[in-house]
């Protein structure tokens, strides 16, 4: 039971559930330009976020379980939507149950993943932490390593602001380190990718999801997220590096004055020890290891409001790398799916309801019960772990932002549920979910997921789930 929530503030004070409420985050917290252009060597401001959340009283009439599955039944059996659905709707003020169908069994998640990808970087990192990237002095005069961080969101220049707004920036780093080498003329790029470990590629992707533009090859150094351009599609189609730290390098190379043909993989020298009986003339030479620049990612709450927002898959496999960091696991798919999986445990989440093969749901080997992903929801709603209340900055709005920007649209009875419904979408061939937050329009949130599995169209199989989603929002239960 959830005895003080968290709730979204949606209705604005009015219980007339056909007002839609444009809600927050929308200027400075997901992308307004900033008033004044950052210094190279400053991190990103942090950010202001508009007020979303507010503590609230669970005021509203508790709907009976009786009258939601009346309400539901219909729409659950809806031929569109397959030949199996997962389903649980939970009262998030007092944890009651009030629908659910194969709740306790495992589906494939398809994007809802993201939901404890999401839930366990909060907790592991906290939701202030950032992501660097370094470049230091090589072995031999003129060489420069660039060491990645695991920040998939850096951009390349200003102009790319678009894609992830604040992002660090290649260029940012290249002046840094064209001021510290001074005199030294640059002649050699070593890029440093050792942060990430084991295949770039997850058990369980398809061969085109690369080639489709659906993600890249995971490694620790890449710009906008491995795309040749900076540029997002909701179902993909963004063409992606072959190599993203390779590319990455050569574009950094480009702009302190180095050739394509001197950019090579290889890792950064240790830092000499300094002696303190040099004299200042030669301590003031650079040494191999000595950082010439360095450059941070927004906070770790903005880049999660990215992958929840553009369900961006590389950056979601990103911040399960960190979740593997942050627990002393190996940063691979392996580790970061041992340690979301005891991050869940830790946080008191039911983990034995997730197989996980990936952090971002493109893998068809996942599986998830729609009851782990809602009492992740309850427990991000609640005040026990308060840094997971961040999750909803992040969850697209039903007719206003992300992945279902474009959604609840129609049928009419819908348009109810814009500004209402928050949610993490997912997708796959043949599977189709939507997993989030809403608020009846008696004022009482709910936590729902809905998991499909056997639609023959994808269009009308999402369209079944928004139905769903609505119908809870309208429902006089």
């Amino acid at each position: 039971m959830v005895s003080a929530l968290v709730i979204l503030t949606l209705l604005a004070g009015t219980a007339a559930v056909g007002l839609v409420v444009r809600p927050g985050p929308v200027d400075e917290w997901l992308g307004a330009e900033p008033t004044a252009a950052p210094t190279t060597a400053a991190p990103t401001p942090e950010p202001t976020p508009t007020p979303v959340l507010l503590a609230a009283e669970a005021d509203g009439a508790a709907p009976d379980p009786a009258a939601v599955k009346a309400a539901l039944d219909p729409l659950v059996n809806a031929s569109a939507l397959g030949s199996t659905v997962h389903v649980q709707v939970v009262d998030a003020a007092s944890g009651t149950v009030l629908y659910e169908r194969n709740a306790d069994k495992m589906t494939t998640p398809a994007s809802t993943t993201k939901v404890l990808t999401a839930a366990t970087v909060l907790a592991a990192r906290g939701p202030a932490h950032r992501l660097e990237t370094r470049v230091v002095a090589g072995e031999r005069p003129g060489e420069v390593v660039i060491i990645g961080g695991g920040d998939p969101t850096l951009a390349v220049e200003e102009d790319d602001k678009d894609l992830f707004p604040g992002a660090a920036r290649l260029d940012d780093l290249a002046a840094q380190v064209k001021k510290a080498l001074g005199g030294t003329k640059p002649t050699r790029v070593t890029v440093d990718t050792s942060l990430f470990t084991g295949p770039e590629t997850a058990t369980g992707w398809g061969g085109g999801d690369i080639a489709d533009g659906q993600v890249a090859r995971i490694q620790s150094l890449m710009v906008n997220a491995g795309r040749i351009e900076p540029v997002h599609n909701e179902y993909g189609g963004d063409p992606r590096h072959s190599d993203p730290a390779l590319a990455a390098g050569k574009l950094f190379a480009k702009m302190i004055g180095v050739p394509a043909s001197a950019v090579a993989r290889g890792e950064a020298p240790e830092t000499a020890a300094v002696d303190p009986s040099a004299s200042a003339a030669a301590s003031a030479t650079i040494a191999p290891g000595d950082e010439l620049g360095k450059v941070e990612s927004p906070p770790m709450v903005q880049i999660v409001d990215w992958m929840l927002q553009q369900s961006d898959n590389v950056v979601a496999e990103a911040l399960g790398r960190q979740v593997a960091l942050a627990a002393g696991e190996e940063p691979s798919f392996k580790g970061a799916a041992t340690a979301m999986t005891a991050q869940l445990t830790e946080l008191g989440l039911p983990a034995e309801l997730a197989v996980l093969n990936d952090a971002s749901g493109l893998s068809n080997r996942n599986t998830i019960a729609p009851e782990l992903l809602v009492k992740t929801l309850a427990l991000a709603a609640g005040t026990d772990q308060p840094a997971l209340s961040n999750i909803f900055n992040g969850l697209p709005v039903a007719g206003w932002s992300g992945t279902l920007e474009t959604r609840f649209a129609t049928p009419s009875a819908n348009e109810t549920a814009q500004g209402i419904v928050r949610a993490k979408t997912g997708s796959l061939s043949g599977v189709n979910t939507l997993a989030g937050v809403l608020v009846t329009r008696e004022r009482r949130p709910l936590v729902f997921a809905i998991m499909a599995k056997g639609g023959a169209n994808a269009i009308t199989a999402r369209a079944a789930l928004d139905d769903i989603a609505a119908r809870l929002v309208a429902c006089g239960c």
